[in-house]
């Protein structure tokens, strides 16, 4: 276990109830939800749980321009933005709504980031479900995500003194913002999982941001047989070529093959196996969530992280309390008016093997090409 510590989570109270608006994507429950399963299923020892701090506009300028963390508080107190603050940073616009706590929610996530990586310095895993918002810009909204956490919380460990870190995004959508964060700093490698031709469009197998990145973009319908050659084959050897210091994996939940977002066709399994491998290896942890817009697979999907950084065995059927909290879910979509009784009943899906197609190998392949050696050692 990395840095021998029992794992923490860092949560927070300011995700219940808070919604995107009705129509978004992000109209669901997520974070409350993960929290819930974990505390139902006994999975919660008081003593490992912190509440996740605000981080300050100045912690935020870390990373993002004070004009526009200066507009994100406006846009909260106001209600709204002018035109000419939604053409400059994407507030209001391209899917990035100003919503109640449109400064305060993502501020949040960002302080549970930096607070991770000040937990995890001296070793230790942290599970911060509420992060992971890769794509936000210095000075934009991007891809319903306002502040970038990952990276402030990547910025917080290079500042506590750490030079070789390792990024390892895994969500459906490729991780922009923290690839563009880190393109001129080869303190960070960003290793990026993907599906192909997705939003933001960006990502691409040859994109190697200044030698320290690699994206490996996937076909539709990528399966767990792929995602284990993945890890395999590119996410671990990588990890030993580097020897990093500290990890961060961006566990994005929209890759699951109920995601109405993205085309993958992966269980909750694949994410189990990638947590435990980088987890068996790393001396420092943080694991972040992402994207993910079915309530009932992100929810499940993040407890059962939190479940495999503590060597819980999944159960076969939850308990009452447990399916009670899934049961209490809603999902205005049409796949949430009839969902399927596994949803309630238990927490790790059902495998999804499927072929291994040529085009996974050779991505996984060309990511091992010319690999810097780094000779730091955590």
């Amino acid at each position: 276990m990395s840095g021998g510590r029992q794992p923490l989570l860092i949560g927070s109270e300011i995700y219940r109830g808070s919604t995107y608006g009705p129509k978004h994507p992000l109209a669901i429950q997520r974070v409350p939800a993960t929290l819930d399963l974990i505390r139902a299923l006994g999975w919660l020892d008081p003593q490992r749980y912190l509440d996740s701090p605000r981080a300050t506009p100045a912690q935020l300028e870390r990373f993002h321009t004070a004009e526009y963390v200066a507009a994100l508080q406006r846009a909260e107190v106001e209600g709204s933005v002018p035109a000419e603050v939604r053409e400059r940073h994407h507030l209001g616009a391209h899917g990035n709504p100003i919503y109640r706590e449109v400064f305060r929610r993502p501020a949040t996530g960002a302080g549970g980031a930096i607070l991770a990586a000040r937990l995890t310095f001296n070793g230790g895993v942290v599970h911060v479900p509420g992060a992971g918002t890769h794509h936000a810009m210095p000075d934009r909204a991007s891809g319903f995500c306002y502040i970038n956490d990952p990276v402030l919380g990547l910025l917080e460990w290079l500042d506590l003194g750490l030079a070789n870190i390792l990024y390892v995004d895994i969500d459906a959508h490729h991780g922009d913002g923290v690839e563009h964060a880190f393109r001129d700093d080869p303190r960070v490698f960003t290793l990026s999982v993907h599906e192909a031709g997705r939003w933001p469009f960006t990502g691409r197998l040859e994109d190697r941001a200044g030698g320290h990145a690699r994206n490996i973009p996937v076909p539709q319908g990528f399966n767990d047989t792929e995602m284990a050659h993945v890890l395999r084959h590119a996410i671990l050897p990588v990890f030993r070529r580097l020897r990093p210091q500290a990890v961060m994996l961006q566990c994005g939940a929209d890759a699951l093959e109920e995601d109405p977002l993205a085309r993958l066709s992966l269980s909750n399994n694949s994410h189990l196996a990638v947590v435990r491998a980088v987890m068996a290896e790393a001396p420092r942890l943080i694991v972040t969530g992402g994207g993910g817009y079915n309530p009932w697979t992100v929810a499940r999907c993040w407890a059962a992280v939190w479940g495999a950084l503590n060597g819980y065995p999944m159960p076969d059927r939850l308990p009452p309390a447990a399916e009670a909290v899934l049961r209490a879910l809603r999902w205005d979509r049409a796949a949430g008016r009839n969902p399927p009784e596994h949803w309630f009943t238990t927490i790790a899906d059902a495998p999804r093997p499927g072929p291994l197609r040529d085009e996974v190998v050779r991505a996984c392949a060309a990511v091992l090409e010319d690999l810097p050696l780094t000779e730091t050692a955590g």
